[in-house]
C-alpha cells in the first residue's frame, strides 16, 4: 500500500504542478475533473447507505460552479459578469428531480434533495475556490504555496502520528489521527508555508506580496483547519461503512479522499490572501 502512495504521487505529482503553473484552462479542466469524480463519489457513498441523489445532476451542478467560476469577468453583458444565477438554478433543477421521484414513489425523496444540495455546494461550490485563488494577482504562486502547505501539513501528520501518536485526535470518525500528529502536522504546515513562500517569491520578483512571514502564517491556519475536512469525509465514509470513496488512485483510494482537506484550503487561503496579503 505504502508503495502504490509513493508511485502514485511520484506520477501524479508533476502532473498537478505542472497544470497549476499553467493556469487557464489546463488548470480548470483538472480542477473540474478532480471535483466532478469527487461529487460522484460523495453521491456513491450515500447510496451506499440507502439513499438516492441525483449524482448526474449533483456532478453537472459542481461542474457548473467551476466554469462559472473560471469565465467571471467584468464585462458588459450582465448575465456573463455575474453568474451567481448559477448558484439558484442549481437548487431548483436538483428540487424537480426529486419532486418528481416521490411522485413515482420515493418517500425519503426530501432527504435525497438535501444530499444532492450538500454534494453539490460543498464539493463544488467551495472547490471552485481553487479556481479563484489560482486568479488572484501572483495566484500561481499562492496556490503553490496553500496547496502544499496542506500536503507537507498532511504528511507531517500521518508520520509522526504512526510513530509517536499516544492521544486519539477522534476516537470515532478516526481512530488512527492522534493529538500528537497534528500538532506535527501544524509545525510541518508553517515550516513547508515559509519555505515555499521563501522558494516562489524569487521568480515572483522584488515586488511580490509573498513572503515567508506570510507563508508561515497562511500554513498556520490551514494546518490547523483543514484536517476538519478529512474528518467531515470520514464522517460520511463511516455512515457508509467503506474505507475510501473509491479505488481511483492506487494507495490513496477516490478523488475525495484526495481533496478533501483541499475544499477547506482553497476557500480559506483565498480569503485570507485577498484579505489580507494582496
Amino acid at each position: 500500500m505504502f508503495r502504490q502512495r509513493i508511485l502514485a504521487t511520484i506520477i501524479l505529482l508533476p502532473l498537478g504542478m505542472g497544470a497549476i503553473y499553467r493556469g487557464g484552462w489546463v488548470y480548470t479542466a483538472l480542477i473540474a475533473l478532480l471535483l466532478g469524480i469527487a461529487t460522484w463519489e460523495y453521491g456513491r457513498l450515500f447510496q451506499a447507505s440507502g439513499f438516492q441523489p441525483a449524482n448526474g445532476l449533483m456532478v453537472a451542478g459542481s461542474l457548473a460552479l467551476v466554469l462559472a467560476r473560471a469565465v467571471e469577468t467584468p464585462t458588459q453583458a450582465i448575465w456573463y459578469r455575474d453568474l451567481s444565477w448559477v448558484n439558484g438554478l442549481i437548487p431548483l433543477a436538483l428540487m424537480i428531480h426529486h419532486l418528481v421521484q416521490y411522485e413515482r414513489g420515493r418517500d425519503q425523496a426530501a432527504t435525497d434533495f438535501a444530499i444532492s444540495l450538500s454534494g453539490v455546494f460543498y464539493i463544488g461550490l467551495l472547490g471552485s475556490y481553487l479556481i479563484a485563488l489560482r486568479q488572484l494577482p501572483e495566484g500561481v504562486w499562492w496556490v503553490l504555496v496553500v496547496l502544499p502547505a496542506v500536503w507537507l501539513a498532511d504528511s507531517g501528520a500521518y508520520f509522526i502520528g504512526r510513530a509517536y501518536g499516544r492521544h486519539r485526535l477522534s476516537p470515532r470518525l478516526s481512530p488512527k489521527k492522534s493529538w500528537e500528529g497534528y500538532f506535527a502536522g501544524i509545525v510541518t504546515g508553517v515550516l513547508g508555508g515559509a519555505a515555499f513562500a521563501a522558494l516562489w517569491s524569487l521568480p515572483a520578483g522584488p515586488q511580490t506580496a509573498i513572503t515567508p512571514l506570510r507563508g508561515a502564517m497562511l500554513g498556520l491556519i490551514l494546518a490547523a483547519l483543514t484536517p476538519l475536512g478529512d474528518l467531515g469525509e470520514s464522517m460520511v465514509k463511516r455512515q457508509a461503512g467503506v474505507k475510501d470513496s473509491s479505488h481511483l488512485i492506487p494507495g490513496h483510494g477516490g478523488a475525495f479522499d484526495r481533496i478533501d482537506s483541499w475544499l477547506w484550503a482553497g476557500f480559506l487561503g483565498y480569503y485570507l490572501t485577498l484579505w489580507f496579503f494582496i
